[in-house]
């Protein structure tokens, strides 16, 4: 196949980026007011987050201007930061429950892991980078690279910050798609075909540890982009995982290289109650290194949603939510505290 340019409209560098305040969004005491409504509203029909929907979290002026901000990480710009929950006064639990009626309001949950976690954790676990189960919101100390979850939008919020760093990173990569076709039209070609991923032992039982997925797609004019570069590295610890070309390790350190350059980067730093939602197919994000003091409870902890969203209509087939994968099978709201 020959690669095209895509999406042209979607692509930002740094610089146009540069100023926070194109992408924070900052919510009214008006909004926060209606917000705890709509938890009042919320906990009077169940305590289980499962049982509530977007029906039943009503956000009669703030729902208008999240489709707005939806329309803007589909079609635009693709990430966003909301600011503004009052992490002072509301419990774990009102936090939370803010943060699933916000998602509802921007698409469906979608299963996280292989415990069927719609709503997760990312928190430092204890693993090691190298353990071949680990995945990247168990681990701290190191950064993580630029790569994509898997889903149409994830959203994380941020409960509590550790001692230091942390810091969010986002990265355009219509951009690096489009200069890669520009320049190096040969390993676009290359990523367009499937590649394997490792399953990091979250596969059904029975099943090979790893899949195969293309890292680039086309459809309908739209770009779709899975990019997890170490989990297609490790894939190759699989006897049976079909080899990496030479011209896919090439195009793999080719984006790895331009996302860590910085030209089509931004970072931010989370304070408790901020949200950050991104558009996995034109956004990568990866995260500065970080460390707790667990002595004293500073202990990083953010809250994750995989969500399909309603503004796409046409995807690919390996883009979808699979509800009868094994992951798919439960349904899980983790309500866990940050490890100890």
């Amino acid at each position: 196949m020959t690669p095209q340019v895509l999406e042209t409209g979607c692509e930002w560098t740094a610089q146009d980026v540069a100023d926070a305040g194109q992408w924070t969004e900052r919510l009214s005491t008006d909004e926060i007011a209606e917000l705890e409504a709509a938890i009042a509203t919320a906990r009077a029909k169940s305590e289980d987050f499962l049982d509530i929907g977007k029906a039943d979290f009503p956000l009669p002026t703030l729902g208008p201007r999240l489709s707005e901000i939806e329309r803007e990480l589909m079609d635009g710009r693709g990430f966003v930061r909301i600011r503004g929950l009052p992490r002072e006064r509301w419990t774990n639990d009102e936090m939370c429950l803010a943060y699933w009626g916000i998602g509802a309001h921007l698409g469906k949950p979608w299963a996280q892991n292989a415990k069927g976690h719609l709503l997760g954790d990312v928190t430092d676990h204890g693993k090691a980078p190298g353990d071949p189960t680990a995945r990247g919101n168990e681990i701290g100390l190191v950064g993580l690279d630029y790569h994509c979850d898997g889903s149409d939008l994830v959203g994380l919020l941020c409960l509590q910050t550790g001692v230091s760093g942390g810091l969010s990173a986002v990265c355009n990569s219509v951009s690096l798609h489009n200069k890669l076709v520009r320049e190096r039209p040969d390993l676009a070609a290359e990523l367009y075909k499937p590649q394997p991923f490792d399953y990091r032992g979250e596969q059904a039982p029975g099943r090979p540890g790893w899949y195969l997925m293309p890292i680039f797609t086309e459809q309908g004019g739209r770009l779709f982009i899975r990019l997890i570069t170490p989990y297609v590295l490790a894939s190759q610890r699989h006897a049976d995982a079909p080899r990496l070309t030479d011209k896919a390790r090439e195009a793999l350190s080719w984006m790895h290289d331009q996302a860590e350059g910085g030209a089509f980067a931004v970072q931010m730093d989370f304070q408790p109650g901020d949200m950050q939602f991104i558009n996995n197919y034109h956004v990568l994000h990866g995260r500065t290194p970080y460390e707790d003091d667990r002595a004293v409870g500073k202990i990083r902890h953010l809250k994750r949603l995989w969500l399909e969203t309603e503004v796409l209509t046409d995807r690919p087939a390996h883009f979808t939510n699979r509800m009868g994968s094994h992951w798919a099978q439960k349904r899980v709201i983790s309500r866990m505290d940050a490890v100890n």
